[in-house]
């Protein structure tokens, strides 16, 4: 029993500092504000406003909710050392062991909370995939990646609405983007921005030969148009004919826009909407969640640090390997963390890699 009473000790002090880190007077005093808003009578007239809102206090009522019944249950399972005598109790003190289990799981889950204090951890995601080298077998390999983080986010209880999507002609596709909409959406999917790296019996080739493809997997966060500042001095814009599918789809008009941000070489296109202004729009609006999200992954004060070699993607640089042959593995080459559980991984279960990358990172 000393040892489920120590354990249970450092558990409650863990809890203690996790729940005063987290300034739970604040998300109390920011949810009762949320909960006054959306008791306002024309609270659903604006409703894309709503729904954030809405959102926002459902993700503080969530962690605040999960942390305090942690709570509850540490200090319940102390009074129970009190009460069970492992001598002539046994069933008891087993299930006790087992409880003791369980809340030391859930602290380190609810924990990662700790590492999503970036300035942007709490927004939305935009998670975009793209093919690269390894011809059919990338193709297919992007729309594996992009089943898989699909898969993650309904996990997760996460919403996702397609931007676009290019498929490509033989299989898989060429690109794809995708919103996320959720709690802390960006914080967890960051860290998975990279080169992916995929080994395998290609079913594209008829000799059956062992195949590497690559894809990218870029993670930006959604930005309000306030955010982030760029002159315009440093944006090239141009114009042309939106692609489409012909015939009366067609779009006959130079709607579609590209933009280079001058100082580091980035560029977007955007060609999805109607209208010239709303694809300048949305293309503007990407351009300043890439610059952010590079802001971030370079730990710069800001956007004016960001330099064109920041923006370069090397094939060579994975930052994770799903080898299918000769044997089953899964492994993040930045926390060394992998798995032989392939099937798992590609339906979803990435949690584990997630939780490894937050962990590698300083809490803020």
């Amino acid at each position: 029993m000393q040892e489920i009473k120590e354990r249970l000790t450092l558990l409650k002090d863990e809890t203690e500092k996790s729940i005063s880190h987290l300034d739970f007077p604040g998300k109390k005093t920011k949810l009762a504000d949320l909960d006054l808003q959306m008791s306002q009578p024309d609270f659903w007239n604006d409703q894309e406003q709503a729904q954030k809102i809405s959102r926002e206090a459902g993700g503080l009522r969530t962690s605040i909710e999960a942390w305090e019944k942690l709570a509850k249950d540490i200090q319940d399972s102390v009074e129970l050392t009190e009460m069970i005598d492992p001598a002539t109790d046994a069933k008891s003190f087993e299930d006790l062991k087992k409880t003791v289990d369980e809340l030391e799981k859930t602290h380190n889950q609810l924990n990662i909370e700790l590492y999503l204090s970036g300035p942007y951890d709490a927004k939305n995601a935009i998670l975009s995939f793209h093919a690269g080298t390894g011809g059919v077998d990338a193709q297919d390999f992007a729309e594996m990646l992009m089943r898989m983080y699909l898969r993650y986010c309904e996990k997760r209880g996460w919403k996702t609405t397609q931007i676009d999507l290019s498929p490509a002609e033989t299989a898989g596709i060429k690109s794809a983007s995708f919103m996320v909409e959720g709690t802390f959406a960006y914080g967890y999917l960051k860290h998975e921005n990279g080169v992916h790296r995929l080994v395998r019996l290609s079913p594209f080739n008829s000799k059956g030969t062992r195949e590497t493809s690559f894809a990218m997997v870029e993670v930006t966060p959604e930005i309000e148009e306030t955010e982030v500042e760029i002159k315009e001095d440093d944006l090239e814009w141009d114009v042309f004919r939106s692609g489409g599918a012909g015939g009366q789809s067609v779009n006959k008009t130079d709607s579609a826009v590209r933009v280079t941000h001058k100082p580091t070489g980035l560029v977007v296109v955007c060609q999805n909407e109607r209208s010239q202004l709303q694809n300048k729009q949305r293309a503007l609006a990407y351009l300043k969640s890439k610059l952010v999200a590079l802001q971030e992954k370079h730990h710069l004060d800001t956007i004016q640090g960001i330099k064109g070699e920041h923006i370069q993607h090397s094939w060579g640089n994975q930052i994770r390997s799903y080898v299918l042959h000769p044997y089953q593995m899964v492994k993040d080459h930045r926390t060394d963390y992998e798995t032989s559980q392939t099937e798992d991984v590609l339906n979803g279960d990435l949690d584990p890699f997630i939780e490894a990358s937050l962990r590698s990172s300083p809490a803020k």
